[in-house]
């Protein structure tokens, strides 16, 4: 890898400022700004990819992450109305639900013994809901599966469900500790351009209040992941402002676990207009993300977003984790018009996808700890 990164440099027909990019990624220096959006417009995807696989396989080798999980999504039913989302719902909407805490207690029911590591909870805010009764839900789980990490609410259900408990965000964010919170998911980012987060989700938890929330869940000891929501009507000046805002809060915490890029899908949403960007451009995302964001440890290829296809080949452009079972447990994708509408995969089919792209398998729990390796 090391003789191909010698030979970019080397390569007179490459652009000098590539080249001196690539100079800086040899020597571990961090990219700039500028950097970085030299990388959007000018590099070639073969260039971005054996960069990027370098970095990956500086941090990770061949090593491929993955774990056994599934979704719960207590509600759709939602107060606010972010125009990319096709998933809110109203409460008395068609298609809207909102399960009790025994129903999703018997969907955890159905879990116990099978090897599942991680439940992850997300859905709608849901306006009569507060911190105490999710609180509740939690204990529960736990109660029937003990060892179970519980990866549950983006910052926006955080923001609503605290404030309704007229708590502070600390205290908040210790009492759900208590009740069993292990970490939390990186969703409700989008877009951190106030610019471009007016136009798309304006009444939702602000960038300011979104990286508070996760900067104040590291303080309390609970990590969590990052996302961001590209492809739409954000330019590549917006998604390289985004990541600074992350890579400027994980220098100070370093509590963030992993980057996942999400895939922007345009059925049954307001911005359907626009389309979606090619898997060239989620490639080119996924490798400016991790030669960019070189203090996270991991960049994730969430497939229900991308598809499996794409996951696979991501392998090569940076990523190192591919997320996990699911279980056919999340709807939010395939009601935007995701391919897979039914998203489920054994450990035997990741095992196989990360295999067939000469990769190393590796089972892990949500914090990266390895479960089991396949050789």
């Amino acid at each position: 890898m090391i003789n191909n990164i010698q030979t970019l440099i080397k390569n007179s027909t490459i652009d000098i400022d590539l080249q001196e990019i690539a100079e800086k990624v040899v020597n571990n220096k961090q990219i700039s700004d500028a950097d970085a959006l030299i990388m959007y417009k000018k590099a070639e995807l073969g260039f971005l990819g054996i960069l990027a696989n370098y970095v990956r396989e500086q941090k990770h080798g061949d090593k491929t992450y993955f774990n056994k999980n599934f979704h719960i999504e207590p509600t759709n039913i939602c107060i606010y109305n972010c125009k990319f989302c096709s998933y809110v719902r109203k409460i008395g909407q068609e298609g809207a639900w909102e399960f009790s805490i025994d129903e999703i207690l018997k969907t955890v029911e159905s879990y116990k013994n099978t090897g599942v590591t991680e439940v992850h909870i997300v859905g709608g805010v849901h306006p009569k809901r507060d911190l105490h009764y999710y609180g509740e839900m939690m204990q529960k789980i736990k109660e029937i599966i003990p060892d179970i990490h519980i990866k549950a609410f983006t910052a926006v259900e955080l923001e609503y469900m605290i404030k309704k408990a007229k708590l502070s965000l600390e205290d908040g964010l210790r009492i759900l500790k208590e009740y069993g919170l292990d970490s939390i998911p990186g969703g409700g980012a989008e877009i951190f351009h106030p610019d471009i987060r007016k136009e798309i989700c304006d009444e939702k938890a602000s960038t300011n209040m979104w990286l508070t929330i996760h900067e104040t869940a590291h303080k309390v000891g609970i990590p969590s992941n990052a996302t961001i929501l590209y492809g739409h009507i954000e330019k590549y000046e917006h998604r390289i402002h985004h990541m600074s805002k992350l890579r400027d809060l994980q220098d100070r915490t370093e509590g963030f676990n992993t980057y996942i890029p999400l895939k922007y899908r345009k059925e049954n949403n307001t911005l359907s207009y626009i389309g979606e960007v090619s898997s060239i451009e989620d490639l080119r995302n996924f490798a400016v993300s991790r030669i960019y964001l070189d203090n996270f440890p991991h960049i994730k290829a969430y497939w229900p977003s991308i598809g499996k296809e794409i996951a696979q080949l991501s392998l090569s452009f940076g990523v190192d984790d591919i997320d996990g079972t699911i279980d056919d447990s999340t709807k939010i994708y395939s009601m935007a018009g995701a391919e897979d509408q039914n998203p489920k995969m054994t450990t035997q089919d990741l095992v196989k996808l990360i295999k067939d792209v000469k990769r190393i398998p590796i089972e892990r729990d949500t914090l990266y700890n390895v479960i089991q390796k396949y050789n």
